[in-house]
């Protein structure tokens, strides 16, 4: 808790609401008023019912879908934020859209990640804190101080707390390649082994399960990612522990639940048992199933931004 918060003021728009309130209360602040509403053309307006001027200020939104007006809304409250001449403006972006498009994997690609990081720069935000950027050189796209939190303690510490025997019958699974340096993280926090998934993908967002690095058979699986999508990824993954390696049971778990497309039809056929995800993106009511189990991060950004806060260090926080 803030007990000198004086000039330190949350703000929120659409995207992150009930977390921001959590955070705020975390920190026994009040969230600051606005209002951020849409007009007939589909423009977005920003009011600020609180005076800044001067104060530390940190606006708390994700930018999943729609990720483009929730963008919007990001860089127009920052804008109003800075012309009323908050002394210090933080993006607190628990989930950052665009980071998959970080380079240009073939001729004439836009390096989208980056111009986002332009974008959010120019707006006026002196800062940005967030949680498990799919690609960690994001950070250096921004020519302000990023701060990258890491969901994997949370996640590892359910796993540790409900499982018997981790270190014994359980295997973390990596469902590509491009996932092994997270997934081997993660198996040192459980004290487990390691396995990767090894596949090919045809087009984005279709992949094909190609082979099974590592012994699986009769363990107990756990599917690690930063984000769950579309869900082909992991419902394959799970596919193929179970029918080609032989796992007893398989549970998945990543820090951003996006699940847009035909995700939720793909967790309901698919092996998992359960899927164990972060509170970085809300999941409407109409998408949460049994096998969901949802994961607060108030506590851990609320640390972070009294960190920032109070100007110490937030590296005792990555563990």
């Amino acid at each position: 808790m803030i007990s000198h918060g004086r000039n330190i003021q949350i703000f929120c728009a659409n995207s992150s609401a009930d977390l921001a309130k959590r955070i705020a209360g975390q920190l026994g602040l009040p969230l600051s008023q606005s209002e951020v509403k849409t007009f007939s053309d589909g423009e977005i307006s920003v009011s600020l019912f609180d005076s800044v001027r001067g104060r530390d200020v940190f606006v708390i939104q994700s930018t999943n879908s729609p990720v483009n007006d929730n963008l919007m809304e990001l860089l127009i409250m920052i804008d109003a934020l800075k012309r009323a001449s908050a002394g210090r403006i933080t993006a607190v972006i628990p989930y950052f859209g665009y980071a998959r498009q970080d380079r240009k994997a073939k001729s004439r690609d836009p390096i989208s990640a980056k111009l986002v990081a332009n974008l959010i720069t120019v707006a006026g935000a002196d800062r940005v804190l967030t949680m498990d950027l799919h690609a960690p050189q994001i950070q250096g796209f921004f020519d302000i101080p990023v701060d990258n939190l890491q969901g994997a303690p949370i996640l590892a510490n359910y796993f540790l707390t409900h499982f018997e025997n981790i270190d014994q019958d359980t295997v973390v699974v990596s469902p590509d390649l491009g996932s092994v340096t997270r997934s081997r993280a993660f198996a040192q926090k459980c004290n487990a082994t390691l396995a990767v998934i090894d596949k090919r993908r045809a087009r984005a967002n279709v992949s094909e399960v190609c082979n099974i690095i590592g012994d699986v058979k009769g363990k107990r699986c756990i599917l690690v990612d930063d984000m769950i999508d579309t869900a082909g990824t992991i419902c394959n993954a799970a596919k193929a522990l179970v029918e080609i390696g032989g796992a007893k049971e398989v549970y998945a778990c990543a820090s951003h639940a996006v699940l847009s497309g035909e995700a939720i039809n793909r967790f309901k056929a698919s092996p998992i048992k359960e899927v164990i995800l972060l509170d970085t993106v809300k999941i409407p009511e109409e998408k949460m199933l049994d096998k969901f189990t949802i994961l607060p991060t108030d506590d851990l950004f609320a640390k972070a931004i009294k960190c920032i806060y109070d100007d110490q260090p937030i590296s005792l926080l990555f563990n």
